[in-house]
């Protein structure tokens, strides 16, 4: 009997940030994200200079990544993505996003962002480009309240909006940081529960964020 190739979009999820460093509540969320969206994978983009944040991260991007691959490393689920550090300039989502839908046109991609940057989407730049080659799933941490999804209908219709709503990945509250990592390597207090130990010994071996 013959067999009929099926071809199935795979569904890749999309998590940037400077990642600087890399911590638990990341890892939290793109678990999270993995089995709430049903995706195959998630993709980490470590940003270069994001231009909503113009502050400059303090680890190298060659750290940034080296940190990335400690933390993730052997976990199939996930994937480093580090096109935003080699184009080298002020780093565009929706330019990523053409991008990879250039590259992996059968592939569905979502792009995982936290309530505060859901608040902050209207000044991105060209959000209506970036809700027609992603679809978004917006982080909803615990003691944060109800996220507001009109600031989106601008840029999508209802149905389009709706359909955003009902990809929220829900978090318990998530009290760490990574200033509050940095802040407490050069106070000198520990950081063991708050990166994978990996990450932990790789700050402390690079002297990152004032490590003695």
């Amino acid at each position: 009997m013959m067999q009929v190739a099926t071809n199935v979009a795979r569904k890749i999820g999309l998590f940037g940030g400077s990642f600087d460093p890399i911590h638990l509540g990341h890892l939290w969320i793109a678990q999270a994200a993995w089995e709430t969206l049903g995706l195959d994978v998630v993709r980490w983009l470590p940003a270069a200079k994001n231009p909503l944040k113009p502050n400059a991260p303090l680890a190298s991007d060659e750290q940034r990544i080296a940190m990335l691959r400690l933390a993730i490393g052997g976990d199939q689920r996930f994937e480093i993505d580090d096109r935003e550090i080699r184009r080298g300039k002020v780093s565009y989502t929706v330019d990523t996003l053409g991008e990879l839908v250039e590259e992996q046109p059968d592939a569905s991609f979502t792009l995982i962002i936290g309530g505060d940057s859901l608040a902050d989407f209207g000044r991105w730049h060209r959000p209506e480009e970036i809700l027609k080659l992603a679809q978004l799933a917006v982080v909803a941490r615990g003691g944060l309240g109800e996220l507001d999804y009109r600031v989106l209908d601008p840029f999508i219709d209802q149905a389009g909006r709706k359909k955003i709503e009902s990809n929220e990945i829900r978090m318990p509250v998530i009290e760490i940081s990574s200033r509050e990592i940095r802040d407490r390597v050069e106070r000198e207090r520990p950081i063991r529960y708050f990166v994978p130990a990996a990450v932990e010994a790789f700050i402390d071996a690079e002297k990152i964020y004032g490590a003695k």
